[in-house]
């Protein structure tokens, strides 16, 4: 199996913290509903449900009894008490740029359509940041006398709940899931060291510990190394089988263990080096044989090794730093040929972040969360006099990802330019409104656009209308730019939505 010129075609789902400030106590369900009701820059389009299917598990059986099944019977059977039904819970909004912005649960979640290009993504995972800004903006006009709300971009309520960042990553099917995770597993938990936004806890699923200073926000929840569950028992890497395409021609490779991260470098980096290291698998590379002796001890000792990095025990051979182990993923991907400048550059940036974290790792500080926040945060401990375990550090932990661009720590770091920033606000206003230029979201646009009066229900791959036409969407995996605007222009310009199937033969 060589599939070297696949495109890799990506995604991130981001769950938001929500806390409403100006009552002693609300329903984190009733205040993600309103928040994202409250948005305004999108029709409230029916989701379709039957598209999705998460007990299916890609070692080939269903899964029983997951926690989040658990927790969706308890949410409805409450919900009937608060008087909405499932799809008012959930408040699905599909947006003009072909994210999916919706409830789940207990926390407002913004899905980036999938893209072609890793700067397209950065683009639209920024873009819904600022359309929760939006949203919150209407909502505390719409509660008036003060009232307010607080958003987070991070993993933790720092009690012992975690909610996530998944990343998505679309192979071919022939891809045996089997060689996936003995592939990636090792590059998974090294990743860690340049893909953490720091915290101050130590802590696991319930439970709360000693506020110590560690690396990544996810690591304390990565209880098994595969499985398909999601919200208890997490996975290193995730078993779902939900490609959100044709099932006998895509897997989705959905990856839960990684941090949601402020940093736009991280961003990047974090989808960029693990579309790279995928890309080897698809060419079968041969790479040092690194399977980890446990790698969910690995991943926490990462986490906690901070600065000074220890070694990891493989299952044989000498132990390797997460330094190490990306340099020989890195080492292998630079014996071969890279047309994308895209991943020439995540390569160079690959490099000089080893680099520069051997030489010392503050140099890194204009680049990963965790380091500037723990920089940030010891240089205000300093200058306080407090303990490292004091409660008013974790306080400041969680101001860093306040969305709020006034009482966010992270902004202020980034417009006065010590953190990188690779975007500007001219093209993530324009992300908000525009779905990326290649790929299946422009066109799933163009149709809601010029019939979405007729809609019934759409999802990711498919559209149902309300005469029970159903328009099955095509990835175009290998269209140009060009050629996109040219099956967009031909949906815009038809006065009956049954034509739309033609366009794709």
């Amino acid at each position: 199996m060589s599939r070297p010129d696949f495109p890799v075609i990506t995604g991130i789902e981001t769950e938001y913290g929500i806390v409403r400030t100006d009552v002693t106590s609300s329903d984190p369900v009733i205040e993600s509903m309103e928040l994202i009701q409250n948005y305004t820059g999108s029709a409230p389009w029916k989701w379709n449900y039957e598209e999705e299917n998460p007990s299916r598990d890609a070692r080939g059986f269903y899964a029983q009894g997951l926690a989040q099944d658990v927790e969706e019977q308890e949410f409805t059977r409450s919900d009937h008490q608060r008087f909405f039904s499932f799809r008012e819970m959930k408040s699905d909004r599909i947006l003009n740029n072909g994210a999916r912005f919706y409830n789940d649960h207990t926390h407002p979640e913004y899905s980036t359509p999938e893209c072609h290009g890793l700067f397209d993504l950065l683009l639209q995972d920024r873009a819904g940041v600022l359309i929760l800004r939006q949203a919150k903006k209407v909502r505390e006009e719409t509660l008036g006398g003060g009232a307010g709300l607080r958003l987070y971009k991070n993993n933790t309520d720092y009690h012992g709940h975690s909610y996530g960042c998944h990343e998505n990553y679309l192979l071919p099917r022939e891809v045996p899931f089997e060689q996936i995770v003995s592939f990636l597993l090792p590059f998974v938990v090294a990743r860690t060291l340049l893909i953490g936004a720091g915290k101050y806890t130590v802590e696991s699923s319930e439970k709360t510990g000693a506020v110590r200073y560690q690396i990544s926000q996810r690591a304390d929840f990565m209880e098994a190394l595969i499985g398909v569950d999601t919200m208890h028992n997490r996975p290193l890497i995730n078993s779902r089988d939900e490609p959100h395409a044709s099932l006998s021609r895509y897997r989705r490779l959905h990856l839960i263990s990684g941090d949601a991260n402020m940093s736009e470098w991280q961003t990047v980096m974090k989808v960029g080096m693990t579309r790279l290291v995928l890309g080897l698998l698809l060419k079968d590379a041969s790479v040092p044989r690194l399977a980890l002796r446990d790698p969910l001890q690995a991943i926490r000792q990462i986490s906690l090794g901070l600065y000074e990095q220890p070694l990891l025990a493989l299952e044989s051979g000498s132990p390797r730093s997460a330094v190490t182990i990306l340099k020989e993923y890195l080492d292998v991907l630079s014996t071969l040929s890279h047309p994308d400048p895209e991943d020439r550059w995540v390569m160079e940036e690959w490099a000089k972040a080893l680099e520069d974290f051997q030489k010392d790792p503050v140099l890194l500080s204009d680049r990963l969360d965790w380091v500037a926040k723990r920089e940030l945060l010891e240089s205000f401990r300093m200058d306080e006099g407090l303990s490292s375990d004091d409660p008013w550090l974790q306080s400041l932990d969680l101001a860093y990802h306040d969305l709020d661009p006034s009482d966010g720590l992270f902004w202020e770091m980034e417009s006065s330019g010590s953190m990188r920033r690779l975007t500007t606000e001219d093209k993530v206003r324009m992300a908000t409104l525009s779905p990326p230029a290649k790929g299946r979201p422009r066109i799933r646009t163009a149709i809601l656009h010029r019939f979405g009066h007729l809609v019934a229900e759409a999802g990711w791959e498919r559209i149902h209308f309300q005469d029970r036409t159903v328009i099955e969407l095509p990835l175009f995996l290998y269209q140009s730019e060009e050629e996109m605007e040219v099956i967009e222009k031909r949906v815009s310009s038809l006065s009956d939505h049954r034509q739309i199937g033609a366009l794709f033969l």
